[in-house]
């Protein structure tokens, strides 16, 4: 099991979400990577749903007490490992590609709900498709 998490939307750098999670100090930046999927937008927050053909990029970040990490992100993220048919995100490893090119496996929070007519964000890049609006 992995100690890495990469963050695609509000989670990433800019936002407030960790910190009000109470997980921000428990967090090591690792670097800017990509993971292959899609990526939507949702009005308040991005989807990312598993693509072979899409990239989408983010933020990786080593976690100190991955546990508890965790369970904080599972929260927020309505992922319930017990009901992961009733979870608004599933939580899974993925592969990462950083900018250098180095791989690195992490846990990915993957949309798990109907997209309905959201927008695609063909970037991949939620941060440069917020600055565009």
């Amino acid at each position: 099991m992995t100690n890495r998490v990469f963050f695609y939307g509000t989670l990433m750098t800019g936002f407030d979400r960790r910190r009000r999670l109470g997980i921000d100090h428990r967090l090591r930046y690792v670097g800017r990577g990509s993971i292959q999927a899609a990526l939507f937008d949702l009005g308040i927050y991005p989807a990312a749903v598993p693509d072979p053909d899409g990239t989408v990029w983010g933020e990786l970040y080593e976690m100190v007490e991955p546990a508890d990490v965790l369970s904080a992100l599972d929260s927020i993220e309505g992922y319930r490992s017990d009901e992961p048919d009733a979870s608004l995100y599933l939580r899974r490893e993925a592969p990462v590609t950083l900018e250098g090119g180095a791989s690195d496996t992490a846990w990915v929070y993957f949309y798990n709900a109907p997209l309905g007519r959201a927008e695609r964000i063909h970037s991949g890049d939620y941060l440069a498709h917020l600055k565009v609006k």
